[in-house]
C-alpha cells in the first residue's frame, strides 16, 4: 500500500474535518474540561518518588499522584522520541503511524509529518479549543509541513529539532514561525515554563489544550545551580567529558537529580497556577514520558534504578524502554490516591481527548478512549486486546502486549520471546516454548497489524 493511500484510509483527510463532524455532545459546555498534557523526555518508570525513586526528590509529582490517578501499566508510543510523539499526536501505533523512527533532516529538524495528518491539536482546535505547544517538537523542522503551527497549534514555542534539544543553553528557539536568538545564555526549560504560565494567563477563560513536551531529563546533564546544589557532594561521581551533542559535566549524577527536581518544581508551579486562575477543578492534567530512561550524557540509569523493576532502557522494546510513569489529575472527578492497572498507550490520547471534549474522534485510530476511567466510570472502560510497537534503528524489532502476555521479537529472523508480566515483570524467563498456542495467536496478529512504510522500510540495512 502506498503511503498516500494509507494516510487516506487510516485517518480523515484534512478536507473532511467539517464542523458537522465536531458537534458538541449532549454534555453541557461546563463539562468540557481544559486539557494539559506534560511530557518528560527520557524519564524512566522508576524516576519519580511515587514510582519508587530514592535519590531524586519529586514532591509535586508525588502529590499529583496522591491527588489523582497513577497508572502502573501505561506505555509510550515508541522507545525513542519522534515516533513516540507521532503516536501521541495521531492516535496510531508504529505499525500505522507515518513516523516510525528518528530520521534527521539537515540543518534542522526531523522528517516531517504530512500536511494532511490529523493531529490531536487539529481535532481540538476544530472543537473550539485554544491550542498551545511549548517544548520539544521533533515532527518537522522550520518551514515544513510538520511544523506545529501547520498541525493545529495556535501557539508554539520551543525546539523544532530534537537533535538541537540535546543542549539546554541553545543558540535559538522558535516562537511560532519566528527564530528567537538566545546565544546560549538562557536555560531553555525555564523559558518554556514561563511561556506555559503566560499561555494559561491568556487563555484560561475559554477551553484550551496545552501540550508541554519538556526536554528534561534528556541528553546533556546540565541544570542551574539552584536546583543542583542540594545534590552536590551526595554521590560518587564519574565526570563526563562531553561528546557529540552532549556537553561536559563534572557531576552528572547531581545534575540528573537536580534536573528531576527542577521538572518537579515546575509541575508544582503549573498546578498552583491552575488553582490561582480558578480552573483547577475544570482542568485535566496528565503527565508522562516519551520512552524509557536514557544512557547518554553521562547518565547512569542503573545507579538511579531509573527503570524500576523493568528490563531494558531507551531503544529497547522490553518493558523498561516503553512502560512509562503516567499520572492523571482532575479534582472532583478522579478519586484521590487511585492506582490503575489499566493497560493503555499513547495512541489512546487522541480518542480520550476527543471524548473529554465531547466530540467524535477521527476514524481509523488504533487508540481506545480511557475517559470513562478518568470520569470514575471504570465499569464502562473498554480495553485493548493487543498493543503493538515496532522499532527500526536496530534492524526491525517488534513487541506485542496481549493481556498478561508480552512478546518481543528482536530481529525479523529471530523467534518470538514470550513473557508473562503478571508473574515476571522483569521479563527474565522466556516461556515461548511452553506456550505455543499463545505464540501462534500473537504471530497471527503480527501478520495483519501493520502496513509497510516507504520512509521506514523493514528491509535490512535500509
Amino acid at each position: 500500500m502506498k503511503r498516500r493511500d494509507f494516510m487516506k484510509t487510516a485517518a480523515l483527510s484534512a478536507g473532511a474535518l467539517s464542523i458537522n463532524r465536531f458537534l458538541y455532545a449532549d454534555s453541557p459546555e461546563a463539562q468540557r474540561p481544559n486539557i494539559v498534557f506534560v511530557l518528560a523526555d527520557d524519564l524512566g518508570y522508576g524516576d519519580l518518588g511515587c514510582y519508587g525513586q530514592k535519590y531524586v526528590k519529586t514532591p509535586n509529582l508525588d502529590r499529583m499522584a496522591a491527588e489523582g490517578m497513577k497508572f502502573t501499566q501505561f506505555y509510550s508510543g515508541s522507545t525513542v522520541c519522534a515516533p513516540s510523539r507521532c503516536c501521541l499526536m495521531t492516535g496510531l501505533h508504529t505499525g500505522h503511524a507515518f513516523i516510525r523512527g528518528n530520521k534527521e533532516i539537515q540543518p534542522e529538524g526531523q522528517y516531517p509529518i504530512p500536511p494532511d495528518t490529523i493531529t490531536i491539536a487539529k481535532v481540538l482546535q476544530k472543537a473550539g479549543y485554544k491550542t498551545g505547544c511549548i517544548g520539544k517538537w521533533g515532527l518537522g523542522g522550520p518551514g515544513s509541513s510538520g511544523a506545529p503551527n501547520q498541525q493545529g497549534f495556535d501557539y508554539w514555542y520551543g525546539y523544532l529539532c530534537q537533535r538541537q534539544a540535546h543542549r539546554y543553553y541553545p543558540s535559538h528557539l522558535w516562537e511560532n514561525e519566528a527564530k528567537i536568538e538566545l546565544n546560549g545564555e538562557k536555560y531553555s526549560h525555564d523559558l518554556m515554563t514561563e511561556k506555559a504560565m503566560q499561555f494559561l494567563d491568556e487563555n484560561h477563560k475559554n477551553p484550551f489544550f496545552l501540550y508541554i513536551p519538556y526536554t528534561i531529563p534528556h541528553a546533556e546533564l546540565v541544570v542551574p545551580e539552584d536546583s543542583m546544589k542540594e545534590y552536590e557532594g551526595r554521590f560518587e561521581e564519574k565526570p563526563f567529558g562531553g561528546a557529540g551533542n552532549y556537553g561536559a559535566q563534572p557531576s552528572p549524577k547531581a545534575a540528573f537529580a537536580g534536573m528531576g527536581s527542577r521538572l518537579d518544581r515546575d509541575m508544582g508551579r503549573l498546578l498552583n497556577k491552575l488553582k490561582e486562575l480558578g480552573i483547577d477543578d475544570h482542568t485535566v492534567v496528565l503527565f508522562s514520558s516519551d520512552n524509557g530512561p536514557h544512557k547518554e550524557g553521562g547518565h547512569d540509569p542503573g545507579f538511579f534504578d531509573s527503570n524500576g523493576p523493568l528490563r531494558g532502557i531507551k531503544r529497547d522494546l522490553y518493558e523498561g524502554g516503553i512502560r512509562v510513569p503516567t499520572i492523571a489529575r482532575w479534582p472532583g472527578r478522579i478519586s484521590p490516591g487511585t492506582v490503575s492497572d489499566h493497560i493503555g498507550a499513547f495512541w489512546d490520547m487522541m480518542p480520550t481527548f476527543a471524548d473529554l471534549a465531547g466530540i467524535e474522534p477521527p476514524d481509523g485510530l488504533d487508540g481506545v478512549s480511557f475517559a470513562p476511567l478518568l470520569r470514575g466510570n471504570a465499569e464502562k472502560q473498554k480495553t485493548h486486546k493487543f498493543l503493538y510497537w515496532e522499532f527500526h534503528e536496530r534492524g526491525f524489532n517488534q513487541a506485542v502486549r496481549m493481556g498478561e502476555w508480552k512478546a518481543v521479537k528482536t530481529a525479523a529472523d529471530k523467534p518470538l520471546e514470550l513473557y508473562n508480566l503478571n508473574q515476571d515483570i522483569g521479563e527474565t524467563r522466556n516461556i515461548a516454548k511452553q506456550n505455543p498456542n499463545i505464540v501462534k495467536q500473537i504471530e497471527s496478529y503480527l501478520s495483519t497489524v501493520r502496513v509497510e512504510s516507504e520512509i521506514f522500510p523493514t528491509k535490512k540495512g535500509e
